[in-house]
């Protein structure tokens, strides 16, 4: 079947007239004599979040192509439906087996319109790109992006030194800071001491630099000369024309958290000041209402005597007012005793209130100054001639978060960003238990009976764990009218994205055969489309209903529902927090894929940030291994490669190709080495009273699920970034030798040696199932890997493990010579059968599995969500409840309904669903 996506021969012919003459701007690029070689593909995109007035950001995506149609150092360019040419700039993500390209990375310059539809297409404009520029000395890396001018030191405590626009310096001296005290802040035992540190560079790389993007790689310590702590990582990206620099800070906690707790984490900027005070501004933007909070230093409106129309209106309005010497006598007179307020504060200490207040200067009180319920996150300093505007992107979803503004009365004002304020109670990250005794093995699993919590001493620690936060700061030449500010700050919280469209995504087959564009085409797939978009909208509300926020919570959701108390079991063990159990991501992002919608990418975006950081140890004892689920994101003490898994990352990382998600991808190529200092089975009765093996880094014990389908996925993507022929091999023994194991799948686990990627065949010929084996992402993976390699034996062993998971006892029986009368979760592997009856063409295995999906077992039976709306004294505050459902169960629903649509879906039984 030929693809839409070819060119047809009239377009083909179309786009090989050469082209000369006068110099043409595209996007920010310059190409002059510019001829266009013929293209032979395009893929569409689309735009999750459009463009927003005022923005004036660059833009980044991924984009995928057919297997062997796209050479390694292909050109590609950007075109409308108009057919109008842009330059982008390009750089591989992943590769197909035969070398060629299988994902690439593309950036365009600021001024896309959301009005037009665009595609990349593989071809060359010829022609030199007048971008951005950069250089480099011994000392620091300058990046001019035609807008700004940005120099970044290359050691030292200063980010960024300084920020102008046309020699003329907005900002200077960015830092990072630290306040870092003894103890919590209710401890009246202890007297408080602090220490005030910085961040110091140990490390700066230049990883993109341009002609179109630029990107700086800072890493380094917050440290006070004796003091070291929390490894950051700071990227900063620019575009070529744009005035906007994006910042990801990354923090990697491994302080003391009996001893050393964070009173403050944030980023400051100087911003020199001149002029009149009265001609000073400052600006604080409100989420809700179109609000603005907008003052000057010194305020000349409500006075006694009237300064007139023009001069309020001018100071109201950002704008310069006339000179002194015009204003009325009666004002000009005592202007210097209307009080002038060089500092400012918005402190958002929860997710539904924020403050604004002001005073004088220190040593003078402060003045309550407005309150609202969400901030926008954005801040502006600066005068009619120029400032900085500055941002955190979730900032009340983030609390307790906080901008500052001092010292806007002299002649060097400052712009704090405050990602944990220091108003608020210090960051505490301890236990919230004492361990209530738990001191064996068996108590452990006692207690785990209980409240499904899996504790041990000293692994419910928060050393390793991550938090990546997004500012965006913007230098600007005069103080911008107010809709515009709140355009730039909606932009900052909502920046415009271009992502490939989902059914040119579905026809590449990206992550796997396994999901279709939504489709009410009758009336059973309209009702399973229907549920699946009630359980999304369902979830977003729970958010907001149950304040899923803050700054080390919010992007996950929570376990389970507790139907008495009318809330989620927030407290109680194992179901609180939910940690990816039973793959939410992938249920997040496959729906996303799907429905293409903006608000579906926006929860899986925040989902990716936060399993991918918190939920994983990045340094310590523990790293890279995640923490199963439980009240605390890193309380468990199962520490699992399920939790840390590849799989729940590589949608995020090829659909925008973000960098700090590349580190993560490549943190779990070698993850596999920490299961030899920590096995998951180690409190299971017949293994923690029995003498275990001698393990090393390359040899360890490793399971056929959860384990492999970790390890798989690592290795897949690893594979696929670089094309390295060890990661494959490696990848291709593992499959041999599970295929070689006396019962293939059904075996269960091995000894795998990781230097090779061979399990050792066992001559052990018992079973061993567990219903967790296929739900963390092994599904997903396998199908993707077949897709790929041609591994005869492995490709029978999977579609054996497919096809008998749910099958009758007897059925197994006559088979495996063993039957399996306990599985669990029926519904969630209904979708296993789907794909075996899929690749087996086989129509009653088709029929068997929408039998097992629509019975539910260990799961959901389909129809209309139950919601309950529950007021009055039942609640603190009125909630909305589906008692009957959990998050892994409908994730693992979701998927199940995803893939069963995919692999089934003309065999659906056209029943109606009430």
């Amino acid at each position: 079947m030929k693809s839409r996506y070819i060119l047809s021969r009239r377009e083909f012919l179309k786009d090989s007239i050469i082209m000369s003459g006068t110099p043409l701007v595209l996007n920010g690029g310059i190409l002059n004599k510019l001829s266009l070689k013929a293209p032979a593909f395009e893929a569409p995109l689309t735009w999750v979040q459009k463009t927003i007035k005022g923005s004036s950001a660059g833009f980044t995506w991924g984009i995928p192509w057919p297997k062997g149609k796209i050479k390694a150092g292909s050109s590609f360019y950007l075109k409308d439906q108009d057919n109008s040419k842009s330059a982008i700039q390009s750089w591989p993500l992943a590769y197909w087996p035969d070398g060629s390209l299988k994902w690439t990375a593309h950036a365009a310059a600021p001024g896309l319109s959301s009005g037009s539809n665009y595609a990349v297409v593989a071809g060359k404009l010829t022609g030199n790109i007048s971008g951005l520029s950069v250089n480099t000395s011994s000392d620091e890396i300058t990046i001019d992006t035609g807008a700004v001018k940005c120099i970044i030191p290359k050691s030292g405590n200063t980010l960024i030194s300084s920020l102008s626009i046309k020699n003329k310096v907005i900002a200077k001296d960015g830092k990072l800071l630290l306040l870092i005290q003894n103890s919590p802040d209710e401890d009246d035992t202890t007297s408080i001491s602090r220490k005030n540190l910085t961040g110091t560079i140990t490390r700066v790389e230049l990883e993109q630099d341009g002609p179109i993007r630029a990107v700086v790689k800072i890493s380094g310590v917050y440290s006070n000369g004796e003091l070291n702590l929390l490894p950051f990582i700071v990227r900063l990206y620019f575009y070529t024309g744009s005035d906007e620099i994006r910042i990801i800070h990354t923090l990697v906690y491994n302080a003391d958290e009996q001893t050393q707790f964070i009173k403050g984490l944030g980023l400051s900027f100087d911003v020199p000041l001149s002029g009149e005070l009265h001609n000073r501004h400052i600006r604080f933007v409100n989420s809700e209402n179109d609000g603005l909070f907008a003052e000057a230093v010194r305020g000349l409106t409500g006075l006694r005597r009237n300064p007139g129309k023009i001069i309020t209106e001018a100071q109201l309005n950002g704008r310069a007012t006339p000179p002194v010497e015009q204003f009325p006598e009666d004002v000009k007179k005592n202007l210097q005793y209307i009080p002038a307020f060089g500092d400012y504060t918005l402190l958002q200490s929860n997710s539904s209130g924020f403050t604004i207040r002001k005073r004088t200067k220190g040593g003078h009180s402060w003045l309550n100054s407005g309150a609202g319920s969400r901030a926008l996150g954005t801040v502006y300093l600066g005068t009619p001639d120029g400032g900085l505007i500055a941002g955190i992107r979730n900032f009340w979803q983030s609390f307790p978060a906080q901008l500052d503004i001092r010292n806007a009365a002299s002649d060097v004002g400052k712009i704090i960003l405050w990602l944990w304020s220091p108003e608020t109670p210090a960051m505490d990250l301890r236990f919230y238990h004492d361990g209530m005794g738990e001191s064996t093995y068996e108590k452990q699993r006692d207690a785990l009976d209980i409240t499904y919590e899996d504790y041990e001493p000293g692994f419910g620690t928060p050393q390793g764990v991550a938090r990546t936060s997004e500012l965006v700061i913007k230098a600007v030449s005069a103080t911008p009218e107010r809709e515009e500010l709140r355009n730039i700050a909606n932009a900052f919280e909502t920046p415009a994205r271009l992502i490939g469209d989902h059914a040119y995504l579905q026809e590449q087959q990206v992550f796997g055969g396994n999901w279709t564009v939504e489709d009410r085409t009758n009336l059973a797939k309209a009702a399973l489309e229907q549920q699946l978009q009630g359980y999304f909208e369902y979830y977003k509300k729970q958010v907001d209903y149950h304040h899923w926020y803050g700054f080390w919570n919010y992007g996950d959701f929570m376990h389970t529902y507790d139907s008495d108390r009318h809330t989620w079991r927030y407290d109680v063990g194992g179901f609180g927090w939910d940690n990816s159990e039973l793959s939410t991501d992938l249920w997040l992002w496959y729906y996303y894929l799907k429905t293409q919608r903006a608000d579906v990418f926006h929860i899986a975006e925040a989902m990716t940030r936060h399993t991918g950081e918190v939920d994983v140890h990045h340094l310590g004892r523990f790293a890279p291994l995640g923490s199963r689920h439980n009240v605390m994101h890193w309380g468990d003490s199962a520490k699992q490669l399920r939790i840390s898994t590849a799989a729940n990352r590589r949608f995020y990382y090829y659909l925008t190709a973000d960098e700090r998600v590349g580190d993560l991808l490549r943190e779990q190529v070698d993850a596999a080495k920490a299961l030899s200092r920590i096995q998951p089975n180690r409190k299971l009765e017949g293994v923690r009273d029995q003498q275990q093996p001698e393990f090393t880094e390359d040899k360890i014990p490793a399971g056929f699920g959860t384990d492999y389908g970790a390890i798989a996925a690592a290795w897949l993507t690893e594979w696929e970034r670089t094309g390295s022929e060890p990661i494959k091999q490696k990848l291709i023994n593992s499959m041999i030798t599970i295929a070689a194991q006396p019962h293939g799948f059904f075996t269960g686990h091995g000894i795998l040696h990781l230097d090779t990627g061979k399990f050792d065949i066992t001559t052990n010929q018992e079973f061993s199932v567990s219903h967790l084996n296929a739900v963390f992402g092994l599904t997903e993976i396998i199908e993707e890997l077949l897709l790929l390699v041609n591994v005869p034996a492995f490709e029978k062993a999977w579609l054996q493990y497919c096809r008998l998971y749910n099958a009758k006892p007897e059925e197994q029986q006559q088979e495996l010579g063993q039957s399996f009368t306990k599985l669990n979760l029926g519904q969630g592997h209904s979708r296993l059968t789907a794909y075996a009856a899929y690749k087996t063409k086989d129509p009653k295995l088709a029929a068997r599995a929408w039998a097992e999906f629509y019975g539910g077992k260990a799961g959901i039976k389909p129809g209309l969500i139950k919601i309950k709306k529950i007021t009055g004294a039942a609640v603190l505050n009125p909630v909305e409840e589906d008692a009957d459902v959990s998050t892994n169960a409908v994730a693992q629903w979701g998927l199940a309904a995803i893939q069963c649509l995919a692999y089934a879906g003309d065999q659906i039984p056209l029943q109606e669903i009430k």
